[in-house]
């Protein structure tokens, strides 16, 4: 049988068990370049990136990496940019709810929680800088079933692009040293982010950060400049009218040497005079203030924000305004990785181990939405007591919490058990006593009106939850907070709560509820 990849080209499977794309000590695929990035010009960097727009990219391929290896503050918000999704759980979905289905997504979760695959998306991610990644895959055939042994990656500038559609990748080859050779199918995980509309060379950080990386060069090197200087008195020598070609080659000799050797010999005819140079503000703020300013042009171009860069973290339960990738951007990231997966690796190894199939398995990176924890516990304590039914398992969930161990249908939100039961057992034997089991007796109702909270509930619970709720907004972490909370029982007012319940206790034994059996 002839399988097919999800662009209709055929398999070859003798083509998964070689190696097809390693590099070459000599030929078109050495892993050796001549650098780009030092000593930048505008007009250097303005014809690397319309070549790349043509469809020559190695020189902007190589100014890409060394981007990463010379600017340190591109290196750190990329590497968090790539760090916000390597680091998030894959969730696989299986097609549909019948056994094949579920003993192939089951297959493909153990696909996704191999170490290897984590290095896979790794190396699929540093398309992000560049606009395009290409790791190949090492296909093991020993067992009864094809399974990925290894992905290694691949140095993109291996690669070219059609001429046609600048869109589909093509390995260059001894065989095509100009226009490349097709990709086999089902040998190579290739990964677009999609960060704008367009073709994929055009999409890369790296092109979009290549300005500001130009420029952040001239500042510092006219900074560290001025810093060798600054301080420095100007030297300034005089000669006189008789003074010859060798009296001033002297003279510029002792004038340039004298801030190294702080000694000098000059003729009677000649003089040196320093003058003070730092007078006024320093000059040196222009260059720290053009530096932080291209910096937060950065931060906005990779992160999408500059507070986590450039901001002071807040206070407990200020997460959301700390979140080092817009989560939109993380979101978005997430989804193409995801779509990458599916379509270069989870259909192959569906396809070779099961045949094509109607509908494959779904692994998706998840992306948790950040939870409001004080306002849901709020709404969750206002809403529960007045009858709103919650499943527990999703309260759970959204707070980061495992379920417990139980069985049965799935647990509830609401009043204790033990409540509810103290009023159905007297409830019951009033019925044995007074009419047919089933028919409530005349204070059945007073009776369940007492399970319901009181009208002034808040007043009586403010001065049992206002002192939590204090020392939440004043502690600054978890631990501050956790280690302070015994310390609450001192200050808290419990003599309205206790009274009500007191209360609500002698009506019950009043309308004929016993309590609890001793």
């Amino acid at each position: 049988m002839t399988l097919y990849d999800a662009w209709g080209q055929p398999v070859r499977t003798e083509d998964l068990k070689r190696e097809i794309a390693a590099p070459t000590l000599v030929g078109v695929r050495t892993p050796w370049h001549n650098p780009v990035g030092g000593g930048l010009t505008p007009e250097r960097l303005a014809r690397i990136l319309r070549a790349a727009a043509d469809g020559d990219a190695h020189e902007y391929l190589t100014l890409a990496e060394e981007m990463e290896e010379r600017e340190p503050h591109y290196a750190s918000v990329l590497g968090t940019r790539k760090r916000a999704v390597s680091g998030l759980p894959v969730m696989v979905e299986a097609a549909s709810d019948e056994g094949r289905d579920a003993e192939i997504a089951d297959a493909v979760r153990e696909l996704t929680r191999r170490p290897e695959f984590g290095e896979l998306v790794d190396d699929l991610l540093d398309g992000i800088g560049k606009g395009y990644s290409v790791c190949e895959i090492f296909w093991d055939t020993s067992g009864k079933q094809w399974w990925p042994r290894d992905y290694e990656w691949r140095d993109p500038r291996f690669f070219v692009f059609d001429r046609e559609s600048g869109r589909q990748v093509r390995l260059l080859d001894e065989t095509d040293t100009v226009y490349g050779i097709p990709l086999p199918p089902f040998k190579f995980v290739v990964h677009f982010p999609r960060l704008k509309t367009g073709i994929p060379l055009r999409g890369g950080l790296a092109r979009l950060a290549a300005v500001t990386y130009m420029c952040k060069s001239y500042d510092l090197t006219d900074w560290l400049a001025f810093a060798e200087v600054y301080g420095m008195p100007l030297r300034i020598g005089r000669y006189g009218p008789s003074a010859t070609a060798e009296d001033l080659k002297v003279l510029r000799t002792a004038v340039a040497n004298l801030g190294m050797d702080a000694a000098a010999i000059l003729p009677d005819s000649m003089r040196i005079e320093f003058q003070d140079a730092m007078k006024g503000n320093s000059s040196g703020d222009l260059f720290q203030a053009l530096a932080e300013w291209l910096d937060k042009q950065t931060s906005k171009a990779v992160l999408g924000q500059t507070a986590s860069t450039e901001g002071t973290p807040g206070k407990l339960g200020n997460e959301a305004s700390q979140e080092e990738v817009r989560q939109d951007i993380k979101r978005a990231d997430a989804k193409a990785l995801g779509n990458t997966i599916n379509r270069y690796l989870v259909k192959p190894f569906v396809d070779l181990n099961w045949g094509p199939q109607a509908r494959y398995p779904s692994a998706q990176v998840f992306v948790k939405d950040p939870e409001d924890i004080g306002a849901l516990a709020d709404a969750l304590a206002k809403l529960v007591p007045l009858g709103l039914r919650v499943e527990a398992s999703v309260v759970r969930d959204k707070l980061g919490l495992p379920d417990p161990p139980k069985k049965g249908d799935a647990e509830i939100l609401g009043a204790p058990a033990a409540a509810a039961n103290r009023h159905a057992a007297p409830a019951k034997a009033r019925n044995q006593a007074g009419g047919p089991e089933g028919t409530p007796s005349p204070d059945q109702d007073e009776l369940d009106a007492l399970l319901e909270p009181p009208d002034d509930w808040e007043p009586i619970l403010a001065p049992v939850v206002d002192p939590i709720q204090a020392l939440a907004d004043a502690c600054a972490t978890e631990a501050e907070f956790l280690a302070k909370l015994p310390g609450l029982l001192d200050t808290m007012d419990t003599a309205g709560l206790v009274r009500s319940l007191a209360l609500k206790a002698f009506k019950a034994r009043a309308l004929g509820d016993p309590g609890p059996n001793p």
